[in-house]
């Protein structure tokens, strides 16, 4: 999955940066001018996300972007660089899915369950499809008590960051990143592997 997202990530900060301050500052064509320099990216991120998903999925991976997009550009948030964003836009994209799963959940009583597959979702080799709530669900818990670990999770597989640029965006060690990732990915697959049962 991290590999998607190698493209987006290796971007100059610079341009994305300062769009996403004028944007904020309130400055009109802002906006504008960032949506044809991400959007390629934030595509891929989108499409990683709904590869795994059932077969006729009923949100497209444009239409995702662009809800994904609508929050973030209305959003008051303070950019940091091009990885905040990029965190932010998959933790949209994924509230977004889940959402979207919960809806169709209620309206089907369980047979419209949203799954990726959970070597995706957590990068664990594994055939068995996961619910998409209940991969956001045992993140929630995770975050409860470790919020890093959590965080750590989302940036790595969610927002395709590299170990390198999440170290730098939290400010630990690259040895940090890779214990805390290790030690989640085995929490996380405990408790989805309970949640199944």
């Amino acid at each position: 999955m991290r590999g998607c997202y190698s493209t987006a990530m290796s971007l100059p900060s610079g341009p994305i940066a300062r769009l996403l301050h004028d944007a904020r500052t309130g400055r009109g064509t802002a906006a504008d001018e960032l949506l044809p320099i991400v959007y390629d990216q934030l595509r891929g991120l989108a499409q990683s996300y709904l590869n795994g998903e059932r077969q006729g999925h009923t949100l497209a991976a444009t239409a995702l972007v662009h809800e994904a997009y609508l929050r973030l550009a209305g959003a008051d948030i303070e950019w940091q660089d091009r990885v905040h964003f990029f965190a932010v836009a998959a933790r949209q994209m994924r509230r977004i899915l889940v959402d979207h799963a919960k809806a169709r959940g209620r309206d089907k009583r369980g047979g419209g369950d949203q799954h990726i597959p959970w070597e995706d979702a957590v990068m664990v080799a594994s055939e068995t499809p996961i619910d998409v709530v209940a991969v956001d669900q045992a993140l929630q818990r995770l975050a409860t008590f470790d919020a890093r670990k959590s965080e750590i999770v989302e940036l790595v597989y969610f927002g395709g960051l590299t170990v390198d640029e999440v170290a730098q965006a939290l400010a630990i060690s690259v040895a940090t990143v890779h214990r805390d990732l290790k030690m989640a990915k085995a929490w996380l697959h405990t408790q989805l592997k309970v949640n199944r049962r």
